[in-house]
């Protein structure tokens, strides 16, 4: 009966072993291989599942894009427009009463940027103040409490510049429980609030015993050339 085993592989055995020798080494430099193209960083993001296809022809370099920054430059605001409340307006800028308190507008139809925070579009907190009302009618933030969360603010700055916030909330507080902190503290990215008046008019003192406030947060700045970038 023959032998089930050729004949060749058992008159050489040293030979035999080498050769299954040098094929286990082949192998194992091939998974070495693998695993070394395999493995990234998880901060290096994905891996291509198949090399890119050639390209034929001659190689072209694409032209940079030119970005806004995700953040504005410090600039003076000079426009604010809501459309929502059919909102367009020019903006002074306020500084600090001799007590330490913020200024309040001297024009009822012209909101004031708090000129000592964060400009509108900068890495925090940007505060505009306007008069809800005067003994003359309404004034330029009359309509303020109607804005909801998703409605849009835009702040035009002096250097070009359109910063372009979109609402999160509208809150009401007693002006004896104003939250400074919430409103004029940096929370971490581009804010803005707007401010006026609201709630019961005392009409002893001639001022309202509320305060609104609405929350926004920089969605988009706007460069003069026309170039869009966003912060999220």
């Amino acid at each position: 009966m023959k032998s089930p085993f050729p004949v060749r592989a058992l008159a050489h055995p040293a030979r035999r072993w080498w050769i299954l020798a040098a094929v286990l080494v082949l192998l194992g430099s091939a998974g070495l291989v693998v695993g070394a193209h395999g493995y990234r960083h998880p901060l290096a993001g994905p891996v291509a599942s198949k090399a890119a296809p050639a390209r034929t022809g001659t190689p072209t370099t694409p032209a940079p894009l030119k970005l806004a920054p995700l953040y504005t430059a410090r600039s003076t605001p000079v426009e604010l427009r809501i459309p929502a409340i059919a909102l367009t307006v020019s903006l002074s800028s306020l500084g600090l009463n001799a007590d330490g308190t913020v200024q309040v507008p001297t024009d009822i139809q012209q909101p004031g940027w708090y000129k000592f925070g964060a400009s509108p579009g900068q890495d925090g907190s940007a505060v505009i103040l306007g008069h809800v009302d005067s003994y003359k009618g309404p004034a330029v933030f009359f309509k303020l409490r109607s804005l909801v969360a998703g409605d849009l603010v835009d702040v035009t700055l002096a250097d070009g510049d359109m910063a372009e916030f979109k609402v999160t909330s509208v809150a009401s507080y007693l002006k004896a429980a104003f939250p400074d902190q919430s409103v004029y503290a940096s929370h971490g990215y581009g804010a803005l609030q707007l401010v006026t008046c609201s709630g019961v008019f005392d009409t002893q003192t001639g001022h309202y015993l509320s305060n609104i406030v609405v929350y926004s947060s920089l969605v988009a700045v706007v460069s003069p050339a026309g170039a869009t970038a966003s912060p999220l």
